[in-house]
């Protein structure tokens, strides 16, 4: 019997994996393997949140393959020089992955494939980059028109996805490590890892909540969303497959406001893509902003100003709520992530990057490619990316995002006496009002760190100096 190694490492799920449909092709014995590759544990970019929830979804997976006659061989160190080592030991003629297009993956795979004969298949997302490409073969920057060509392509289908093998082949005899243990972080736990989990969101979203979802999903203080963000990053669950659910929610919608759930879910899913094929074809924006003409922006990098950021003490309520939550679970809503990466690079003209390596580092469901791609769009300086002049208003965002403060309180509980008027500018109540409600503006709860008139003065100018540089 042909051995052939399913090299897991983005797609942590059996139904609709098409690296394992590819190692089992011809019948062969598929040896599941994951690599602890200290290169990336290593990272200053990988977050024990993070890492907590990996390593979850691989027990999780590992106990779903034993339940198939198979189990998960685990490995510690340097993939080309692990695999190579694995193959002689099972008698394996190849290894079949999920392609990456982070530049760490790439160059990584790029040594593995001088090692072994590595296959790379696709599955990370539905259309791969090279698919959605302008008239003139060139890649997309601009979001609208890659989503009318992405809708386009041919779309997946239910009978495309590939089931979950009902058995695999017993394993040769090979030594594996113990699952390390998680990092021990205080964190609530929110979030499950693994397929059924996964499963079972994906289900509950399309039978309900995506018909809400175009009128809900920026409302912070309301469950509208699908929370499936960390099963797609550690592929728990199959990009075909949420695509083939919602737009199976889409056909069936009962009216126009259900249709445009829907349609609107499935937008921010293409989105996702997007920003696969900006870090595929652009793997330069990893250390530069996409736009040349802030490359030299003088940024003010208060240090002061961005340990207030990361703590959640800046003044402004739904800044501080939003990057408790971030401190506390590992996730933060997406119009949260809008607003706080607003006011760290707009406010506080705290460099984009800075930011960036926060998130990475706290969120469970961080990407190389969403997460950068929605730092430079907050910031101005990427791709379809907010005006430069276009600054979040943390007051009004969180007046219209969370009307009654139900999310500020949840996460600044020394604002739970502030009434709902007040609560998204607490500094405006009379020292009074303030002592009823007990807290104190510069005792109890921070006073703004910075003065909102200055600061937009101040970016601008940073960002039209930026921009006459580049225009000389």
């Amino acid at each position: 019997m042909r051995t052939t190694i399913w090299w897991v490492r983005r797609d942590l799920r059996l139904e609709d994996n098409q690296a394992l449909s590819a190692a089992l092709k011809g019948g062969a014995r598929v040896v599941p393997v994951f690599v602890l590759d200290q290169a990336l544990l290593a990272s200053p970019y990988v977050g024990d949140k993070r890492l907590t929830f990996l390593l979850d979804g691989l027990r999780s997976l590992d106990a779903d393959l034993r339940a198939r006659g198979s189990s998960l061989v685990v490995r510690q160190g340097d993939p080309a020089l692990v695999l190579p080592t694995l193959m002689a030991e099972a008698r394996a003629e190849a290894v079949v992955a999920e392609r990456d297009v982070s530049p760490y993956a790439t160059r990584r795979d790029a040594r593995v494939a001088a090692a072994v004969p590595l296959h790379l298949v696709e599955g990370l997302s539905v259309h791969p980059p090279e698919a959605v490409r302008k008239a003139d073969g060139g890649p997309y920057s601009v979001f609208t028109p890659y989503s009318r060509a992405w809708k386009a392509l041919p779309l997946p289908d239910a009978g495309e996805l590939l089931p979950a093998p009902e058995r695999l082949p017993a394993l040769p005899d090979l030594a594996s490590l113990p699952m390390p243990d998680a990092p021990q972080v205080p964190v609530e736990r929110t979030y499950v890892a693994g397929e059924a989990e996964a499963e079972r969101r994906l289900l509950a979203f399309v039978d309900d909540l995506i018909y809400g979802y175009g009128r809900g999903r920026d409302r912070m203080d309301l469950e509208a969303t699908s929370g499936l963000s960390p099963y797609l990053r550690f592929g728990m669950i199959s990009a075909r497959r949420v695509v083939v659910l919602a737009l199976a929610a889409r056909e069936s919608a009962p009216g126009a406001e259900a249709w445009d759930g829907a349609q609107t879910w499935l937008d921010e899913l293409i989105w996702r893509e997007f920003y696969i094929s900006i870090l595929s074809n652009y793997p330069e924006v990893r250390r530069h902003s996409f736009r040349e003409a802030y490359r030299d922006l003088q940024w003010a990098n208060d240090p002061d100003d961005y340990a207030a950021w990361q703590e959640g003490r800046t003044g402004y309520p739904i800044v501080d709520a939003a990057m408790r939550q971030l401190g506390a679970t590992g996730w933060m809503h997406n119009r949260a992530r809008m607003i706080v990466a607003s006011f760290l690079t707009k406010d506080l003209l705290v460099d984009w990057r800075w930011g960036e390596r926060h998130f990475m580092q706290h969120l469970i469901d961080g990407d190389p490619a969403a997460n950068n791609g929605g730092w430079q769009w907050s910031a101005g300086t990427g791709t379809d990316a907010a005006p430069y002049f276009r600054i979040f208003s943390p007051v009004s965002q969180g007046q219209k995002h969370d009307p009654e403060g139900t999310y500020v309180r949840r996460w600044v509980p020394e604002l739970r006496g502030v009434a709902a008027g007040a609560i998204h500018q607490p500094w405006v109540l009379p020292a009074e009002d303030q002592r009823t409600a007990g807290c104190l503006i510069g005792v109890d709860y921070p006073a703004p760190i910075v003065d909102r008139k200055m600061a937009r003065e101040r970016t601008l100018a940073a960002y039209a100096a930026a921009r006459s540089g580049a225009l000389r």
